[in-house]
């Protein structure tokens, strides 16, 4: 493939991947109008918004395997005609339960391209190293943009028209993602297709959904009534069952070496208890700007922007932390800071505050932790290093919205309470899920600071006991940057 042929497919697979981005919070600011419209309750105003970062974590991994296996391009292709289908019916959805459904649909669509861009883009660049680090660089501010562009987005969309239009924006764009991608993506398959591990998919599936679907239904049902009671069981069930499966698979979804290393673990863990408080608190700050505030849609899409401020500072500092004082202290550092900018929206909902500290420390932990687990990974398995980076996020940003959302709910006393009741009876609730994401936080920071490397002289462990290699810090910084390991 010529040099422009490459960069004609990486331009492709980035608009693409920038509709990840975009549709896991284009939603956020719609939520109110949506809730006019068809009545979802707050249980089922979650399963709205985590319903496509659920199956997005639970699917994604599954997802690269089959991508691997079967063709690149294919799996692209695929994914995009099953997000077009999937929107299409969110935008003509006319019940809660629809809307779910196109949620999950999306989120399907989303986990089987994913994989497939990053991947891509390995492909075409396999044999012009600085190309390919350049292209790295602009796949991942590409998913930094389309997150943080959905508030706006979804803001302005919103005032113009209504709730539907975040859904009939996804059609035109997915259908001629699609027409180009026939002509300017080539197929590609990974050079050892390693089999899918089917049952793993589903028992980390199912306890995953089992676990969100007790956290979101608890607070109208009771958190100790049966049926959550019995959620949270098969929950731990399905989990313990997931980890002696991978014990014992000949080819299991995450390869011993991998599973048993140490960094891979904190790294993850830092991953996902960031996405947990940051998408977490910003889903609770979207209604608190709208219902307590009464902002517009659009207002409040802007006044969340400065969290991207904050981020791009951190992420500039990170590379300069990480680089003298090693990624225990980037990540651990900002860790801290999203539990403080936690607290201070617990203590006198100072949004603005919030958003400058927790979006600092976003950007110290993304690049650093990413970086760290993919030198944890071996070079023939990068996909799936990439794969279980996408994994921790949305399943850290789903947990985040179920938890931190029914933190709110119980607090507020009742289902409804949150947005019937008055801004106090909120405030209490967000004040309370403010806590929550912060001591979770805490717990990851001093994870963070025994389990990840130092600076160089004074390595971190691995679980094996083995020494972790420092990492150099990504070239292009963001919230989501899929890394991939340098040629």
């Amino acid at each position: 493939m010529t040099r422009r042929g490459a960069w004609a497919a990486t331009a492709v697979v980035c608009s693409a991947l920038f509709l990840i981005g975009l549709d896991f919070t284009v939603l956020n600011v719609a939520i109110p109008g949506l809730r006019q419209d068809l009545g979802p309750s707050m249980a089922e105003t979650q399963w709205i918004v985590d319903g496509y970062a659920l199956t997005l974590g639970a699917c994604v991994l599954a997802a690269g395997t089959l991508s691997d296996s079967y063709g690149r391009r294919r799996a692209f292709l695929a994914g995009l005609a099953v997000c077009a289908l999937a929107s299409l019916g969110g935008a003509l959805a006319d019940s809660p339960a629809q809307v779910v459904a196109a949620r999950c649909g999306m989120g399907l669509g989303a986990a089987l391209f994913m994989p497939a861009t990053l991947a891509t883009i390995a492909h075409v660049f396999r044999e012009a190293a600085a190309d390919r680090r350049r292209a790295m660089s602009l796949w991942a501010a590409v998913a930094g943009i389309g997150t943080l562009t959905g508030p706006v987005a979804g803001g302005w969309l919103v005032e113009h028209s209504s709730w539907r239009a975040a859904f009939w924006l996804n059609v035109p764009v997915a259908l001629a993602v699609f027409a180009v991608a026939v002509v300017f993506v080539p197929e590609s398959t990974g050079p050892r297709p390693r089999p899918l591990d089917r049952a793993g998919a589903l028992l980390s599936s199912g306890g995953l959904l089992a676990l969100v679907w007790g956290i979101i239904e608890a607070p109208g049902r009771g958190w100790l009534s049966g049926p959550v009671l019995a959620a949270f069981l098969v929950a731990a069930v399905l989990m313990a069952v997931f980890a002696w499966w991978q014990r014992r698979c000949p080819a299991p979804m995450l390869p011993p070496a991998v599973a048993r290393d140490g960094g891979v673990g904190a790294a993850s863990v830092a991953l996902a208890l960031m996405s947990f408080a940051v998408f977490g608190a910003m889903f609770i700050v979207t209604l608190y700007l709208q219902q307590v505030r009464g902002m517009s849609p659009l207002e409040a899409g802007l006044r969340i922007t400065p969290l991207s401020v904050g981020l791009a500072v951190g992420a500039g500092a990170a590379a300069v932390v990480s680089k003298r004082y090693g990624a225990r202290a980037s990540v651990t550092a900002g860790l801290v800071l999203i539990a403080a900018g936690c607290a201070v929206l617990a203590g006198d909902t100072h949004v603005l505050a919030f958003e400058g500290l927790a979006g600092f420390g976003a950007g110290l932990v993304a690049p650093v932790a990413t970086e760290t687990l993919m030198a944890a990974v071996p070079e023939e398995s990068s996909g799936l290093g990439s794969a279980l980076n996408d994994a921790s996020r949305q399943v850290g940003s789903t947990l985040g919205v179920a938890v931190l959302g029914s933190v709110l709910a119980t607090v507020s006393t009742g289902d409804s309470a949150p947005v019937a009741a008055g801004g106090d009876a909120f405030v209490r609730g967000m004040a309370a899920a403010a806590w929550t994401a912060a001591a979770l936080t805490l717990a990851g920071a001093a994870l963070a600071w025994f389990r990840l490397p130092g600076p160089e002289g004074t390595p971190g462990r691995s679980s094996a006991g083995e020494t972790a290699s420092v990492p150099e810090p990504l070239p292009v910084q963001g919230l989501t940057p899929e890394a991939v390991r340098r040629p």
